[in-house]
């Protein structure tokens, strides 16, 4: 049976080494524009807070800029911290986004906080209380968007007739629950929360209650993709990758270093098993190399669609590899998928 998968991107603004925070975004909309030419689905914006090397932080303005500046492609967000907010301003900018970019605005709904416990305190001092409910406050906006609340108290009336689809996203077991439970496509962050991936996958196929937006399952699976001319050059490129993820790990976050070759000292932290782990589904390589890895997780997972994650050091490798990887998966389309 021929499966075809779809294709994204998941944003995160990263910011690059000698880059301003107004070069990056706008570095994030030329790649937008480019992944809308090459037939990629969506292009989501992460929410990450107290961080010198990302600049998704106010993700809503992010999504309507780049949704202003392109024409077909779903622009959403991969996602909204929900725990970070308030369920009626949520459906009220995602309701006025639905109406601004009709049948466009994704909107992908996490519980963790994109940043560390004094940020999140500092963001909404009941966070703890919020991630608690988490189920509950996704209920609330899915009332907000619904027609049936038309005659309700508390309104948000320029939500009731959005079409905005909900995600859920998740790095644990949990989310996969509630993704099932609800009936709602379920997007995991395996590209960097790696241990979960087939268990959650599992839990969600096998719990899967059919609801008013899908009547079957929809698995959405993140990786990090660098594809260049050569096995060499990407792996040079994905040496920034590596030494950004090195100081998330040690408490050293700084913005994206360039590129540099691939030092015995950078392949021993490489595999060190934390770092390792994270960057487990990391395809690098040459179209061919890529394409291969991306066959094989297909394979392992049966996932719907792919959405991948470039942190490359310059727009330009970026920009290539996106191109590259499109033509990847536009090939990987053209033959059969086990299901």
């Amino acid at each position: 049976m021929k499966k075809h998968i779809a294709y994204s991107i998941l944003e995160l603004a990263v910011v690059s080494e000698g880059s301003t925070f107004r070069e990056t975004i706008h570095h994030s909309l030329e790649l937008a524009k480019v992944a809308e030419t090459k037939n990629y689905k969506r292009y989501w914006f992460a929410e990450h807070h107290n961080s010198a090397s990302v600049g998704s932080s106010a993700t809503t303005v992010l999504i309507g800029y780049v949704a202003e500046n392109t024409s077909k492609i779903r622009v959403g967000s991969g996602g909204i911290m929900l725990p970070n907010h308030s369920p009626l301003i949520i459906a009220e900018q995602f309701g006025t986004l639905a109406h601004l970019y009709p049948n466009r605005i994704d909107l992908g709904l996490g519980r963790a906080p994109g940043t560390d416990t004094l940020t999140a305190q500092a963001i909404r001092s009941d966070f703890m209380k919020a991630a608690q409910s988490f189920p509950s406050e996704i209920e609330k906006i899915e009332n907000y968007f619904s027609k049936s609340n038309s005659k309700g108290k508390v309104r948000v009336p320029i939500a009731e007739d959005a079409n905005v689809p909900i995600y859920i996203l998740g790095s644990s077991t949990d989310s996969a629950h509630l993704a099932a439970q609800k009936g709602l496509p379920y997007a995991f962050a395996s590209h960097f929360a790696t241990n979960h991936l087939m268990h959650g996958l599992k839990i969600y196929r096998e719990e899967f209650q059919p609801s008013e937006m899908m009547e079957k399952p929809y698995t959405i699976a993140g990786v990090n993709v660098i594809v260049a001319d050569t096995d060499e050059e990407a792996q040079r490129l994905f040496t920034s990758l590596i030494r950004m993820f090195f100081g998330v790990l040690t408490g050293n976050s700084q913005p994206l270093h360039p590129p540099t070759e691939m030092t015995d000292e950078l392949k021993d932290i490489f595999h060190h098993p934390s770092l390792h782990q994270m960057l487990k589904y990391s395809f690098v390589g040459t179209k061919e190399t890529v394409k291969e890895q991306t066959k094989a997780f297909l394979e392992e997972t049966q996932v719907d669609e792919l959405i991948m994650v470039s942190t490359i050091y310059d727009i330009t490798d970026r920009i290539k590899s996106a191109e590259l990887f499109a033509e990847v998966m536009e090939e990987i389309n053209t033959v059969e998928i086990s299901s």
